[in-house]
């Protein structure tokens, strides 16, 4: 495969950004024999993968084996980093939500050989970018097909009450990132508010979740799920043993894959 990083100015975030890319080329033993070490017959579908709290662009690639994983599925992948900010236009700070949802597809549909096409776009994240992946597909359903979650942080309502707070306070500037904390549901940061109006509009994205059994934002995962079931989503939910921990993330990551690129033509995914 190729792992490119790529360096540019932003004006979404207003500073300058660092994105690593991954684009599948010949298998090596593949590349000796006919030296098509980075031809590509087309346009690969591309995964854009968000990080947790306290990670950036280079958690993906240091800690889980998603070279190899998009490798051998034939899918490009895009990682940025977003802070500590929930994937959010800030109401004091940098627009994330613009920066992932408009200004980074661009670049990277520009730059690279991978296709514009919905169908062929998709993201996906852990715990906070679990949320994140929900959110931004939510935000921008003319640009990602399927959004998976995996251990993901879904209710942000209730991560915003004052109990909720109180554990992440130390990392996460709440009035920084919400004009006001404490009034997110049914705002455009409530994730099951915005899958209503996606649904109404007719553009609502297949959504994917799991998470481990002995993870701490379990409970928040089965509340969420039932929640987007009554709301009619087309929601596959999977889980198994685990705690909230690269372990699980990386094992998940796969069957988040196979089902975002086996979707594309397939019919519609049920819930299990």
């Amino acid at each position: 495969m190729a792992f490119l990083t790529c360096r540019f100015f932003s004006r979404a975030l207003n500073s300058n950004a660092s994105i690593h890319v991954i684009v599948p080329t010949p298998q090596s033993n593949e590349a000796e024999e006919n030296g098509a070490v980075y031809a590509s017959s087309g346009t690969f579908p591309v995964v854009y993968l968000l990080h947790g709290l306290h990670g950036d662009c280079n958690s993906w690639m240091r800690l889980s084996r998603i070279e190899h994983y998009v490798q051998t599925r034939r899918c490009a992948a895009v990682m940025a980093s977003g802070g500590n900010a929930f994937y959010q236009d800030m109401y004091r700070g940098p627009a994330y939500a613009t920066f992932f949802t408009r200004e980074l597809p661009a670049l990277v549909c520009g730059l690279f050989p991978v296709s514009s096409r919905r169908e062929d776009t998709f993201i996906a994240g852990l715990s906070m970018g679990g949320y994140g992946a929900w959110h931004l597909a939510l935000a921008a359903p003319d640009v990602f097909s399927a959004a998976a979650s995996m251990s993901g942080a879904l209710d942000i309502a209730a991560l915003c009450t004052p109990d909720g707070k109180r554990a992440a306070d130390s990392v996460i500037h709440w009035d920084a990132v919400f004009q006001n904390p404490d009034a997110l549901a049914g705002s455009d940061s409530d994730l099951f508010a915005q899958y209503a109006r996606c649904a109404r509009q007719g553009l609502a994205p297949r959504l994917f979740q799991t998470c481990g059994t002995e993870d701490f934002l379990y409970e928040m995962n089965l509340s969420a799920r039932d929640r987007m079931l009554a709301l009619g989503a087309d929601l596959t939910y999977t889980e198994g043993p685990g705690e909230h921990t690269w372990d699980y993330w990386d094992l998940h990551i796969q069957e988040a894959l196979d089902w975002m690129l086996g979707g594309r033509t397939a019919g519609t995914a049920a819930a299990k």
